[in-house]
């Protein structure tokens, strides 16, 4: 019973990430920054992996999507694949994740349950590190630029959907790490159990080899033997006889 509230709960933990995760990669505010005049802000500048807009103090946003893939940094790029990838995997650990868990009746023997949960928990584990590293790279080429003297155009600062990113990661590799400690833990107690052996005392009765219906004494004495010298010496007083 306890290993299969465990499976529940890191199957809850690594789907919820999954779902933060899946809802990143079309958040608008990746990167934002702001243009503050005397009263109000004058205007927000916020971007994402897909398009860079500007919203002005009345709510009207105007939105350039990138150009051609090819024509876009290499940081953007590798960001876009490593989300589609955790995405990917995410999904793959869910399906798997239902079929190898103890409470669902699909998925064939305990072994093989066992086999698809933990595959389950490394697709997971794999989802997560996949959007860690993209919004951590993502971050990483913000503060840079920020932080930069030399660098005279518009700096931003670290949007909402980069949090999000990082929250669903954190929950995807507790979940996924939560199902494969789990496999290992049943693995070691069955194994601990099969490999009992009983040493109990050996029997001491033996079948007996006379065949039923012939008494066999309990004890039986050998027959006396009889040295020559007594063998003569009764043979002498028979011959007085």
């Amino acid at each position: 019973m306890s290993d299969m509230v465990t499976e529940i709960l890191a199957f809850i933990l690594s789907t919820s990430g999954w779902v933060l995760i899946s809802s990143t990669i079309p958040t608008d505010y990746w990167k934002v920054s702001s243009l503050d005049g005397t009263v109000i802000t004058t205007a927000t500048y916020w971007s994402n992996l897909w398009k860079a807009c500007v919203t002005d103090s009345t709510g009207v946003s105007n939105c350039k999507d990138f150009p051609s893939m090819l024509a876009l940094d290499g940081y953007i790029q590798a960001c876009r694949g490593l989300m589609i990838a955790a995405v990917c995997l995410g999904f793959f650990g869910a399906v798997f994740a239902l079929v190898g868990m103890k409470c669902t009746k699909i998925g064939g023997s305990d072994q093989s349950k066992a086999r698809m949960a933990c595959f389950a928990g490394v697709n997971f584990i794999l989802s997560g590190l996949c959007s860690l590293s993209a919004c951590s790279l993502y971050a990483h080429r913000i503060t840079s630029e920020f932080f930069d003297p030399m660098f005279v155009a518009q700096k931003y600062e670290l949007g909402v959907a980069l949090f999000i990113g990082w929250a669903g990661s954190i929950l995807c590799v507790l979940g996924g790490g939560i199902f494969c400690f789990s496999v290992v833990d049943t693995s070691t107690r069955s194994s601990s159990r099969t490999g009992y052996a009983y040493g109990g005392p050996a029997s001491t009765s033996h079948v007996s080899s006379h065949p039923r219906g012939h008494a066999q004494p309990m004890s039986q004495r050998p027959p006396p033997k009889y040295s020559s010298s007594s063998r003569a010496q009764h043979f002498d007083k028979n011959a007085y006889v």
